[in-house]
């Protein structure tokens, strides 16, 4: 099925490995661009900006894990 997958991690690839991952990535790069283009024009000055991968990878994997624990509820509280 759909939610049932052989990662060990419920949810599908949209979930684990796709959709949800990929738009982790690019709502930071979004913001990345925000305040390196548009806060100055909003009279917000940011200096010495820069991207720390390895924490937006661990928020990306936050934000899945979050997901999966979900689905994992309602599996359990729908049986």
């Amino acid at each position: 099925t759909v939610c049932v997958e052989r990662r060990g991690k419920l949810g599908g690839t949209c979930l684990n490995v796709g959709c949800i991952p990929s738009k982790s990535l690019l709502h930071n790069s979004h913001l990345y661009h925000q305040a390196q283009h548009d806060f100055a024009n909003r009279g917000i000055k940011v200096s010495g900006l820069e991207i720390d991968l390895g924490t937006m990878m661990q928020q990306k994997e936050k934000s899945v894990d979050q997901l999966t624990k979900g689905i994992e509820m309602l599996f359990k509280a729908n049986k």
